[in-house]
């Protein structure tokens, strides 16, 4: 494989909005993007070209967020109880806003695959179409006309419970 440093420098960036797009965590994300190069720089010889190589280092990259998240389940995190102490117009505000991106959530966990994880990878993880389409192996007119359907269904599940 060609110098490691290239690779970094060339992939980083793309595969950590990809752990973005999973996880909605900077933090969280850096630390899983270098995870996952370091573990691809130590596995670099089981990389048989078989797809590309952005591909291969996203599938390390969600198994090695997929193994942080099992681990976080386990524990729990004390900034659940930190800022609770808020001022009540403020609190009042981000309660609304906190349900209707909770309800969003919900109907996006809803859809089917591979609506969910394109919706996810193009608005969450920005990644262009080209990209989301070589994640799956397909076209990247296959991953617009994808999301193109997810939006389509969040809207009409959005439309159907408010009656809009």
């Amino acid at each position: 494989m060609e110098d490691f440093g290239k690779i970094y420098k060339e992939f980083f960036y793309d595969v950590y909005r990809y752990v973005l797009s999973l996880c909605h965590d900077q933090s969280v994300a850096e630390e899983v993007t270098q995870a996952a190069f370091c573990k691809a720089m130590e596995n670099c010889d089981s990389f048989k070209g078989g797809c590309s190589l952005f591909v291969w280092l996203c599938q390390i990259a969600k198994n090695t967020y997929f193994t942080f998240h099992k681990k976080q389940k386990r524990c729990v995190s004390e900034s659940v109880y930190e800022g609770t102490l808020i001022e009540l117009p403020y609190l009042e505000s981000r309660y609304i806003d906190k349900e209707a991106s909770k309800r969003l959530y919900q109907l996006l966990h809803n859809l089917s695959e591979p609506y969910k994880e394109v919706f996810m990878l193009r608005v969450f993880g920005e990644l262009p179409y080209s990209q989301i389409g070589e994640l799956f192996g397909k076209t990247d007119s296959w991953a617009r006309l994808v999301f193109y359907r997810a939006k389509k269904e969040l809207w009409r599940q959005i439309n159907d419970e408010y009656d809009l």
